[in-house]
């Protein structure tokens, strides 16, 4: 007699994804609510600006989904966060980047199979572990990043978005 074990998920690929992009129309939203002036310019601490911190998740998330679909990784020097190059100048050069790095991520993520979320990889050469822990650390990086630029906001008078609502 055979016995057969099924296979149960806590998350379909499509609702990882909805998480994600919830997540990140929330950051968006938060750039939005910054004064153009001080997305570029303020800080507390010390810290880069939220402009900058915003960057760095696109420079993640953009090859980043690449990465995880096809396991190909740029060098994190040739990332505009990190080399300098290719930094927005406006708050609206900034949304078209984080807009057109949300079409890559749909428009890639159609292409993972449930087997590749097990898989090893190495994320920016840096990043050793399973592609869904990849996945997770883009998530938790952004929403770490996020949440100074909720500090920003309050620091600078602004009401953030509320934190739950990612449609």
């Amino acid at each position: 007699m055979e016995t057969k074990t099924a296979t149960v998920s806590v998350l379909s690929s499509e609702q990882l994804l909805k998480h994600w992009q919830g997540h990140r129309n929330l950051t968006r939203r938060t750039i939005e609510a910054f004064p153009e002036k001080e997305l570029f310019t303020f800080s507390v601490g010390g810290m880069r600006t939220f402009a900058q911190l915003a960057m760095e998740i696109i420079d993640l998330s953009n090859p980043g989904i690449l990465g995880l679909v096809t396991n190909v990784w740029k060098d994190m020097a040739d990332l505009p966060h990190h080399s300098g190059v290719g930094m927005p100048t406006t708050k609206e050069e900034l949304l078209a980047l984080w807009d057109e790095t949300t079409k890559v991520i749909d428009t890639l993520w159609i292409q993972m199979t449930p087997e590749r979320f097990q898989e090893s990889t190495i994320a920016f050469g840096q990043y050793p572990g399973p592609v869904y822990g990849t996945l997770l650390y883009f998530i938790d990086n952004e929403i770490h990043h996020r949440g100074q630029g909720y500090v920003y906001l309050r620091a600078l008078g602004i009401e953030p978005p509320f934190f739950w609502e990612r449609p």
